[in-house]
């Protein structure tokens, strides 16, 4: 058996060398180290040897099984450098050129606006907090004073999966979400970014888009505590020479309300075609929280006040970066969003 090993050893070697090319090697190696190669069948018939010879016997074959692989392997990276090299020289390839650069991605537009709009408030010490994007009618209106019959519905009223369940139109029902769950705990200083969902579509408007809503409540709570934090809000986001007025207004969830302005961006506040030549953009609306949106979070009126505020982030980032049509946000354009 000792003898057989050893001139298989000389023909596998002999044939190993002359191989001329990686199927050839293959099939060697099928040949004597398959499952029913030569070498696995002795292996395998070891039991059947005198107990004598099954030492030396097993050695022997184990030793040949080990320099047949070696072989093998140092011919299969010989194929694998002549055929590189081969490739190399079909393709004419100066591989002494620097290699492609990954180009590396960036954030969206929105997502640095949403992001300089939370640093700012996380200054003024308020805390980020969030709501679910699927809201029940109740948080979505009735808790924010706007009932069933409320005419204000009709320019909300979207996207419902049931008669009491609907994507959310705006931020504003994490305000009581926030209030049942603080409460009796004050103040509440809160910004509650996010994507909401309205029936609209046209250049300014998206079925889908971002609101940032703010709540402050306290035991003292003014509109001047509301113009200031906002106006230094607006200030922060568009520079220190922006001016900025504010409009009375209403909102079912505010009482009294107001929209806020901030001068035109483009022009300085002289007047051109972006504020329609009247010097002002709207930006926000705000006003103090409603009797009836506390008492729904479970706070007496009697004895907190707080403001809400509400500004959606397109708008915001339409005039931060002069972009005149929102759907260029979405569209996922890289001409455009390189940009940012």
């Amino acid at each position: 058996m000792r003898n057989r090993l050893q001139q298989m050893e000389k023909t596998a070697e002999e044939r190993i060398r002359a191989a001329s090319d990686a199927e050839t090697l293959k099939n060697i190696r099928v040949e004597y180290l398959g499952r029913k190669g030569e070498i696995t069948v002795i292996l395998r018939g070891l039991k059947d040897l005198p107990p004598e010879e099954r030492g030396a016997v097993g050695q022997a074959a184990n030793r040949l099984k080990d320099r047949l692989e070696e072989l093998i392997e140092s011919r299969n990276r010989d194929f694998n450098e002549q055929a590189l090299q081969e490739r190399l020289l079909k393709e004419k390839l100066d591989v002494t050129l620097p290699g492609t650069p990954m180009v590396s991605g960036g954030k969206h537009p929105l997502t640095l606006v949403i992001e300089e709009v939370e640093n700012i408030f996380l200054g003024l010490g308020f805390e980020i907090v969030e709501g679910p994007e699927v809201e029940l009618d109740y948080y979505n209106f009735e808790a924010l004073n706007v009932p069933a019959d409320h005419p204000a519905r009709d320019m909300q009223d979207s996207f419902y999966i049931s008669d009491e369940v609907l994507l959310r139109t705006h931020t504003s029902p994490g305000q009581v979400r926030t209030m049942e769950n603080k409460n009796p705990g004050l103040p509440v200083k809160i910004i509650i970014p996010g994507r909401v969902y309205r029936r609209d579509d046209d250049a300014t408007h998206s079925p889908m888009f971002h609101q940032v809503e703010g709540l402050y409540i306290g035991e003292r709570v003014t509109f001047a505590d509301l113009k200031g934090i906002l106006m230094l809000f607006a200030h922060k986001i568009f520079g220190q020479e922006v001016r900025v007025r504010f409009r009375p207004s209403y909102f079912p969830f505010t009482e009294p309300s107001a929209e806020m302005d901030v001068s035109c961006v483009i022009c300085g506040g002289i007047g051109c075609r972006t504020c329609s030549n009247t010097g002002w953009l709207e930006i926000l609306g705000s006003g103090m929280v409603h009797p009836n949106v506390l008492r729904a979070g479970g706070y007496d009126p009697e004895k907190v006040t707080g403001f809400a505020f509400g500004m959606g982030i397109e708008r915001i980032a339409m005039l931060k970066f002069g972009v005149d049509d929102l759907r260029l946000f979405f569209d996922n354009d890289i001409r455009f969003l390189s940009q940012f």
